[in-house]
């Protein structure tokens, strides 16, 4: 069962979108510095090292089922090693903040695949209405891309399938990684996917020839401990509480994250189109996770188990 949020759920919701917007930016401007496994293996090594200090500081005990491991393996490959390859190598070619935009498509891909494998998670009202009113949003904020030319295709379809992956660790995770403190997964999560990744960084790339500029080893840093340590352990925290479709909708804010930071550092314009776009996303968060249109309209998990 989902819970009710708290004011501290919705403090972790704007941090996981403000330090997963700004990494769209921070990965932007690592990318040329390294190869993308290079890149992927010194953020989740930085993060990873984060975490096993917290839990070496927390006295938590480990878990000793084999079975979790097996699922925290799956984890680290859906959820970080395919989806971070995907978007750093993509962003050698699309721009940020498109990559920030196609990304937000994971809410979609969630409640479709959510009530499939979770009975309290099924398709309810003010789910659907609130997820078409936040894309409608998106759909507003970047209208201008939508209408650019010179695209490309590979790097953006690379983008969506980063987007689907995100999804169906949402939901992997939400069905078989119960019942565990955040700071398991989180831990064991980053630390597989870093010595898997690690290991293709050596067979592929060059990571010691790498000569970066205190730009991107400023952004390598960011990426580590806010974007692959301290965003993760929230996530979980957020997962846990929410569920998987709720906790989808983080993917909505990172577009408005990312204009936000164009106005702010880079001083780009806001215009009408941003305020509308951005008060719909906001707007179809707060639907789903309003008391209004609970009703029950579809769970195949909920019928299974029922029969």
């Amino acid at each position: 069962m989902t819970t009710r949020a708290s004011r501290s759920d919705w403090l972790i919701f704007a941090a996981l979108g403000f330090m997963w917007g700004s990494s769209y930016l921070f990965i932007k401007l690592a990318v040329d510095s390294f190869g993308t496994f290079t890149l992927i293996s010194l953020r989740l090594g930085i993060g990873a090292a984060l975490l096993w200090i917290i839990v070496r500081a927390s006295g938590i005990t480990l878990p000793r089922e084999r079975r979790l491991y097996g699922h925290l393996l799956v984890m680290a490959c859906v959820n970080i090693l395919i989806p971070f390859t995907l978007i750093t190598w993509a962003e050698q070619s699309v721009d940020s903040a498109l990559a920030a935009i196609l990304t937000s498509a994971v809410p979609i891909f969630v409640i479709v695949i959510a009530p499939i494998f979770l009975p309290d998670e099924p398709i309810r009202v003010n789910g659907i209405i609130g997820l078409v009113i936040g894309f409608i949003g998106v759909v507003v904020l970047v209208s201008p891309e939508l209408t650019s030319v010179g695209g490309n295709p590979g790097g953006e379809l690379a983008l969506v399938g980063a987007a689907l992956a995100y999804a169906v660790g949402n939901v992997y995770n939400r069905r078989n990684v119960r019942g565990v403190p955040p700071l398991i997964p989180a831990v064991f999560q980053v630390t597989i996917a870093f010595v898997i990744v690690t290991v293709l960084a050596f067979v592929v790339e060059r990571p010691l020839e790498s000569r970066p500029d205190l730009e991107a080893i400023f952004s390598v840093v960011w990426l580590g401990i806010f974007g692959s340590a301290i965003a993760y352990l929230g996530y979980f925290r957020l997962l846990g509480r929410w569920g998987a479709t709720r906790t989808s909708l983080i993917a909505y804010t990172l577009p408005v994250v990312g204009i936000i930071l164009g106005f702010l550092v880079l001083s780009e314009p806001v215009d009408g189109r941003i305020i509308i776009g951005t008060g719909l996303i906001i707007g179809g968060v707060a639907l789903v996770n309003g008391r209004w249109g609970k009703r029950r309209l579809f769970s195949v998990a909920a019928q299974a188990e029922s029969a």
